[in-house]
């Protein structure tokens, strides 16, 4: 397994640098040190059967790409690879000369528009989907297959848990066939002093209802419908929910529960500094690390504003970037053949 240790030991590392708010000026006194850099394959690897992109440590604050896909990612004006690409001197830590002949104006293109843009809108998205977690916990208690089954009794609707409950009767009681043509329904059978049925599941941690051996003699006793989309959809939201909740950087989570504005506030400055870097890209065919308004962003990142404010004003710099991107002289895409020309040339100069 290639690790970061591996590629300094050996020398591998063409490109080094310091990432992330210290790079942007964003950094305050609790900020981590973000590493993002450049790595080349030893020979026998790149021409083994298994090919690395990346090495990176277990917080990802270190992650080095292999030139090839630093390259590739740089075609596709990746917001992420053309920041490094940009990194001020004070901020490089290693640079060997071949990345000299990684010049930006090669891969700057109108793609900007739509990388940066759509990265923005992940970045939204996922701003507004802390609050559902932050405001509406979830149970430890995993909910299991007979909280989404429910029973049709006297022409109504019972969640089958409280019948069972209601009834004093146990699931393991029961057996379920599958009515033909109908989604998610089964025929419901008691067992009794002559036949004994499965159950409806085997235990708690099954993610299906079961079937029982029938004959044609049983009468089935009612109708049981197992709501399999929301039972699904219940066990993705328990697990994103209880992953965050065991990854969550506690100082963020505390910064956005005091501001309760409802949203990821460190997420959304990032998102404002991506639009404003592309849109100064477009502006002055400059890609700028640095930011020039860092009290304006740190407030955003305090929560100052509410939530519909920083949205507002991410929607107006969209807008700016959709008429400049019409007026710029960029290329249309980068040229695929030249890129493809550098990076065999590099590898060959590593290589010899």
């Amino acid at each position: 397994m290639l690790t970061i240790d591996f590629l300094k030991q050996h020398n591998l590392i063409l490109f080094e640098c310091v990432s992330g708010s210290r790079a942007y000026g964003l950094a305050t006194e609790n900020s981590d040190t973000d590493i993002r850099g450049v790595f080349y394959l030893p020979k026998d690897l790149f021409y083994g059967l298994e090919y690395i992109p990346q090495v990176s440590n277990e917080t990802n604050d270190i992650v080095y790409y292999e030139l090839g896909r630093f390259i590739e990612l740089l075609s596709k004006n990746n917001p992420n690879i053309l920041e490094m690409l940009a990194t001020p001197e004070k901020h490089i830590l290693v640079k060997h000369q071949l990345m000299k002949e990684i010049k930006m104006e090669n891969f700057l293109s109108k793609l900007i528009k739509d990388t940066f843009v759509g990265y923005a809108f992940s970045q939204i998205k996922k701003a507004t989907g802390l609050n559902k977690k932050m405001f509406e916990p979830m149970d430890k208690k995993r909910k299991s297959i007979l909280d989404f089954c429910y029973i049709l009794v006297d022409n109504e609707s019972i969640l089958f848990s409280d019948w069972l409950k209601m009834n004093s009767k146990n699931q393991s009681d029961f057996g379920l066939t599958k009515i033909p043509h109908f989604k998610d329904m089964y025929h419901l059978f008691e067992s009794n002093a002559n036949v004994q049925y499965r159950g409806i599941v085997s235990d708690d941690n099954v993610n299906d209802v079961q079937m029982s051996s029938i004959s044609k003699s049983d009468k089935s006793i009612s109708m049981l419908m197992f709501h399999r989309d929301a039972y699904s959809s219940y066990c993705k939201k328990y697990r994103e929910y209880w992953d965050w909740m065991e990854k969550r950087n506690e100082e963020r989570y505390q910064n956005n529960a005091n501001h309760k504005k409802g949203y990821d506030a460190k997420n959304m400055m990032h998102t404002i500094r991506l639009l404003e870097m592309a849109l100064g890209i477009l502006k002055e065919n400059k890609l700028n690390i640095e930011v020039s308004n860092r009290e304006e962003l740190l407030r955003i990142k305090s929560g100052f504003y509410t939530y519909d404010e920083v949205l507002a004003k991410a929607e107006n710099l969209m807008n700016e970037i959709s008429q400049y991107a019409e007026q710029t002289s960029f290329q249309e895409k980068p040229n695929m053949e030249l890129v493809e020309k550098l990076v065999v040339n590099l590898r060959l100069k590593i290589y010899n």
